[in-house]
């Protein structure tokens, strides 16, 4: 550790514990963060894989885009050609749909905290020093249910086993050993966790199991189809009451450990609660009423600063991507309909060209997109679940209404989500459970492509609002454009030089060890980076540095 408050620039290069490539570059005077740049370092190129080929096929090629979020590409590409044709999948067809993506959303949740951000906070290793009756009395109190001595007895023993067998594997390049300043979880505190990161290994291979009954497989839904969905063999009553047998046991998790869980880290680190801030908020509306496609579950929205309370409806026709700051050919900010997809490396400089995103802006300003920004919007509407779940965590982190725009807010939000979209499904499965009960059920309708149109899907997905823009011309993809959650939260700064989501919210991160920097990476990770949605191939003339592990 520093003796004193470090000033300097800090290189994480690649950012670990994420999908993709991510460079994160800062200046830091006094211990703080005062500027930052995020670069993204592959190239996205599936918008020119499509062109020409059949509109209807597109979603197959665009949900390979990525092995992590990959059945949200394919549903919003098929909602952007249905959006081009004026169609609509019949009821039953929406309700298999919002049924594998609520699993595929609650299994992104689940694996991004407990794998990929979890160990930011939690010294598995300390968990050694754990007395397992005290951890289990903790665990009852904080996730609301019975929780045996014997079952950390057992997570206790099986950690011990790795260390003295010299395997540490996954703790290996973990910021906490040797110990760290940052990390303040009790012996007990992080034997819980540690013994939920565990348990969520199986729950979350439980949860893919239950979305790959409807889907076919995961990843890459087989499914699901321009016109409706083909999964006729799970509507059968054993493969219905299978899918529930599964989603009832993660559900259990989810309400409970994964609650008690934030629980902990609210506590535990306030500081977490005081950084990581963004300025503007947006997403998408989802999950509508399968009969009339009104009334969504997810009302997507805008909320400029912390105005809670004033939410207001998005206008697509104010996104824009700005292509001055990233690895384009020139040219002026453009409607997604009017993008195009233009690659030109010039070598990173933060001054100039430095990302190989776009610069995605709505009404020409940065905006966070995600499970926070889909929170706030509904609190600030007053949506009863969401307000009451809200304010539940708040009251046992004694955290205040301020502290949701925040690392750990962001994190927060991501469980509370789970469990509103957990209680959902059920609702879900009832309705499609009874319409198989009642006879045949229409799952697919034929269609006709149109020779010129021009359509849009929009999804909250995991992540955040994501978008698939097609112009159809003679039956075939004339132009295609994805502008993807990572790519508004974790592109580089626009034409007017506004910062993006992360760049804003690492601006103020403390740094306590620089050779250590794990405050700026409990930031980027409560994002959530799934950099190969927004970039995939890599630059022949690259090069890596490893500052950072």
């Amino acid at each position: 550790m520093a003796d004193k408050a470090y000033t300097g620039r800090i290189v994480v290069d690649p950012v670990t514990r994420i999908e993709g490539h991510l460079k994160i570059d800062v200046s830091v005077r006094n211990g703080v963060v005062d500027n930052a740049w995020s670069s993204t370092q592959l190239f996205r190129g599936p918008e020119i894989i499509v062109k020409g080929r059949p509109p209807e096929d597109v979603h197959n090629y665009v949900q390979r885009a990525c092995g992590v979020c990959t059945t949200t590409h394919s549903l919003t590409s098929i909602r952007a050609v249905e959006n081009a044709m004026g169609f609509k999948a019949p009821p039953a067809a929406e309700l298999v749909r919002h049924l594998i993506l609520a699993t595929l959303i609650v299994h992104d949740h689940l694996v991004h905290f407990y794998h990929l951000h979890s160990l930011d906070f939690c010294d598995v290793a300390n968990a050694l020093k754990a007395d397992p009756v005290a951890a289990a009395k903790l665990a009852s109190e904080v996730s609301g249910r019975d929780v045996p001595p014997g079952d950390l007895f057992v997570v206790h023993g099986r950690l011990k086993k790795f260390v003295d067998a010299g395997q540490l594997g996954w703790l290996d390049n973990a910021y906490f050993l040797g110990g760290h300043p940052a990390y303040h979880l009790s012996p007990e505190e992080n034997l819980v966790v540690a013994a939920n990161y565990i348990e969520a290994l199986r729950v979350q291979m439980k949860i893919a199991k239950a979305m790959a009954i409807f889907a076919g497989k995961n990843p890459h839904s087989q499914t699901m189809r321009v016109g409706g969905v083909t999964c006729y063999e799970a509507l059968r009553p054993e493969r219905l009451a299978e899918f529930r047998a599964l989603y009832e046991e993660c559900r259990t998790f989810i309400n409970h450990n994964y609650l008690g869980d934030l629980t902990i880290l609210g506590r535990r680190y306030p500081e977490v609660a005081s950084y990581g801030r963004t300025t503007n908020y947006m997403d998408f509306s989802d999950f509508h009423d399968p009969e009339t496609g009104k009334d969504p579950f997810f009302r997507g929205g805008v909320l400029w600063g912390h105005a809670i309370g004033k939410a207001e409806d998005l206008d697509p026709a104010q996104i824009q991507e700005h292509l001055s700051r990233g690895w384009y050919k020139p040219g002026p900010p453009a409607h997604p309909y009017d993008g195009v997809t233009d690659p030109d490396y010039t070598g990173y400089d933060p001054n100039g060209h430095y990302s190989w995103s776009k610069a995605p802006r709505y009404k020409g300003e940065a905006v966070e997109t995600g499970a926070l920004a889909r929170r706030l919007i509904a609190y600030s509407r007053g949506e009863q679940e969401t307000v009451t779940r809200m304010d539940a965590w708040l009251a046992a982190c004694k955290l205040k209404q301020e502290n949701l725009f925040s690392t750990m807010g962001r994190t927060a939000a991501r469980m509370v989500e789970s469990v509103i979209l957990m209680n959902r499904v059920q609702g879900w499965l009832n309705d499609l459970e009874d319409r198989a009960k009642a006879g045949p059920v229409e799952i697919y309708r034929e269609w006709t492509m149109p020779d010129e149109a021009k359509g849009v899907g929009f999804c909250a997905v995991t992540r955040g609002g994501l978008s698939h823009w097609i112009r159809i011309e003679k039956g075939k993809t004339a132009n295609y454009q994805m502008v993807v959650p990572s790519t508004w939260n974790l592109g580089p700064r626009c034409d007017k030089g506004k910062p993006s989501a992360v760049e804003q919210s690492l601006m103020g991160n403390p740094v306590l060890d620089p050779d250590r920097p794990v405050e700026l990476l409990r930031t980027v990770h409560s994002f959530d980076p799934c950099i190969a949605c927004s970039v995939h191939v890599l630059h022949a003339g690259g090069k890596r540095s490893f500052r950072i592990l």
